[in-house]
């Protein structure tokens, strides 16, 4: 990479930052009294809070995730972008007005209005502050990767860099100050991700290359990959294929891969790729494009049937449950209202969504190279300089960066929200100070533990994510919202099994310390997919405890559920102070 495209891309990257924070400190004049800081008053109308809820959750996992993610496996790929559409229809029929009659403040703070019982609340609290320290990790580390791969700083800088930012705007404003952060952020990873997508089709116009054809994909110069960590690859075609480094456990000196089939290549080696030659692939996805094209071969490892339908199951349900996505609704004014965002989400993600697609798929042409250490995650980031090339494709790349940190940044902060206002409402006496002192807690900590924690691709991770949160948050909300006959207890059992086995689950898969030959590779993929397991578990469990428990139904429950299902124009809403004290603007 030339001086130049540093020079640019750092100033796309710190233009990109530059504007968060001035965005964010506007916002945060408007920002006085406790309910500014947790739901933006309820004063923020459809369209806006859309654009809102798409810049958050339009993270790392999207905009560089999806797109390596379908370079380096192909068809099945597909089920992430349209499972993290797709859930916010389940959100829209079944949680979004509902909630938000609720008149609750944050999702334990809803817990304890349907079940009247603390200790659920407190259980709820618990479970938000995971799912969203959980959630911050991958986007801490895309940040590193990002700095590391455009930059060439070194991965903590992007952590710690993002990390400061994201504090510094959710301490200065909370949700009405990132309400603006996010909706500017939206049409900006839009833009970033759109215009390299429709210059690249340009591209591929001019000189179309087949991508389905039972061939695997090839250099069309020759290339060096430097190995950074050991890594399982499958080469398809032997010739134009050298090694320096240690090939197979042999020490070797650009010795030619003598065999296909799979080969272990250890960290510190140097692979060397003819012109012309095929692209080793990692370890479990497909050599040939045309398997790569069609449907059914999973995300490596045996099992790919399960594999996908957890993956559906976890990216459907998982919506419903992640606390930084529901928070939003709560800054709506009414359930018609948070109707109407939900409904204008699915629009603004549909045609988002397009994109990442069509880069994957450019990918896998333009820079093959990336399927060999599996960092296909940069595969978005590289694009540009690789099939454009020259100032164009620097400009491309500059942009392209803008919307990679404002997509962490997006996230990032409606992550920090979710967890700053969950332990200032549950822990702390709920005032703007302590929402801001648990802000800052909330923030340092996942940042040393995405310095600690191992690496997955963004969109797996995230995807283990979304298992905790439906195998959570979604029963809570699903049966405490349609089904009269949960209780506290039994709410409080379905949290605790599911969130105790999808968590369990997402620790040992980030590990990596489970074996894929171990039974059959049944327990790899169930820890790596664990949703199809663990959230029939907590249904059934809440469901369960639930009858066991069935004395145990609050007394006042047909009003509460009145108050959750009657429009607002009868008049039985009524919105919850938030806190243990009401608002008070001169608590700062």
């Amino acid at each position: 990479m030339t001086t130049e495209v540093h020079v640019l891309t750092a100033v796309g990257l710190f233009a990109a930052a530059i504007a968060t924070i001035v965005v964010g400190a506007w916002g945060g004049r408007f920002s006085r009294t406790t309910s500014d800081f947790l739901v933006a008053s309820r004063s923020v109308g459809s369209r806006w809070n859309a654009a809102a809820v798409s810049g958050e959750y339009l993270s790392a996992a999207s905009f560089l995730g999806v797109a390596g993610l379908i370079a380096k496996y192909g068809a099945d790929a597909l089920w992430y972008p349209v499972g993290f559409t797709a859930g916010y229809l389940g959100l829209l029929l079944f949680v979004a007005a509902p909630l938000r009659r609720s008149g609750a403040y944050t999702v334990p703070d809803f817990a304890e209005f349907r079940l009247a019982s603390s200790a659920a609340r407190k259980t709820a609290m618990l479970v938000v502050v995971v799912v969203c320290v959980l959630y911050l990790i991958p986007q801490f580390q895309g940040a590193g990767l990002t700095l590391n791969i455009l930059l060439g700083a070194p991965v903590w800088a992007g952590v710690v860099g993002v990390g400061l930012i994201v504090i510094v705007n959710v301490v200065g404003g909370g949700m009405r100050s990132i309400t603006f952060v996010q909706a500017f952020q939206y049409w900006l990873k839009l833009t970033a991700i759109a215009v390299p997508a429709l210059v690249l089709i340009g591209v591929f116009a001019q000189d179309p290359t087949p991508v389905g054809e039972p061939a695997p994909p090839r250099i069309t110069t020759a290339t060096t990959v430097d190995v950074t960590t050991d890594v399982s690859v499958t080469v398809a075609e032997t010739t134009g294929v050298r090694v320096t480094g240690t090939l197979d456990g042999v020490v070797v000196d650009e010795a030619p891969v003598a065999t296909t089939g799979p080969h272990v290549i250890s960290a510190g080696s140097t692979i060397f790729l003819d012109a012309g030659a095929a692209t080793p692939v990692v370890a479990g996805a497909p050599t040939q494009n045309a398997d790569w094209i069609a449907p059914g071969g999973g995300f490596g490892g045996n099992h790919p049937l399960y594999q996908v339908l957890s993956l559906i199951i976890a990216t459907f349900l998982g919506v419903m449950g992640l606390p930084h996505v529901l928070v939003r609704f709560y800054t709506n004014p009414d359930g018609r209202s948070a109707r109407r965002t939900a409904l204008a989400v699915i629009a603004l993600l549909s045609l988002f969504y397009l994109f990442p697609i069509l880069l994957g798929v450019f990918a896998r042409l333009y820079v093959p190279e990336l399927l060999i250490t599996g960092t296909a995650d940069a595969a978005v980031l590289l694009l540009p300089s690789a099939a454009v090339g020259g100032i164009a494709g620097q400009i491309l790349a500059a942009l392209v960066a803008a919307g990679a940190i404002a997509a962490f940044l997006a996230t990032s902060s409606g992550l920090l929200v979710s967890v700053a206002g969950a332990l200032a409402t549950d822990l702390l006496r709920g005032r703007v100070r302590d929402f801001r002192v648990a802000a800052v807690i909330g923030g340092l900590i996942p940042i040393g533990l995405s310095l600690a924690a191992a690496s997955l691709e963004l969109s797996r991770t995230v995807g283990l994510v979304f298992a905790v949160a439906a195998s959570t948050l979604c029963p809570l909300l699903v049966l405490g919202i349609w089904w009269r006959g949960l209780t506290a207890v039994g709410a409080i059992a379905g949290l605790v099994v599911g969130g105790a086995a999808s968590g369990s689950a997402t620790m040992l898969a980030i590990a990596g310390v489970v074996d894929d030959d171990v039974l059959g590779g049944w327990l790899a993929v169930v820890i790596g997919y664990p949703a199809a397991v663990t959230v029939p578990l907590a249904f059934g469990t809440m469901v369960l405890v639930s009858r066991m428990t069935r004395r145990q139904v609050p007394a006042d429950l047909a009003r509460t559920f009145a108050r959750m299902h009657v429009p607002e124009r009868v008049g039985m809403g009524l919105d919850r102070t938030p806190g243990r004290v009401a608002d008070d603007r001169s608590d700062r």
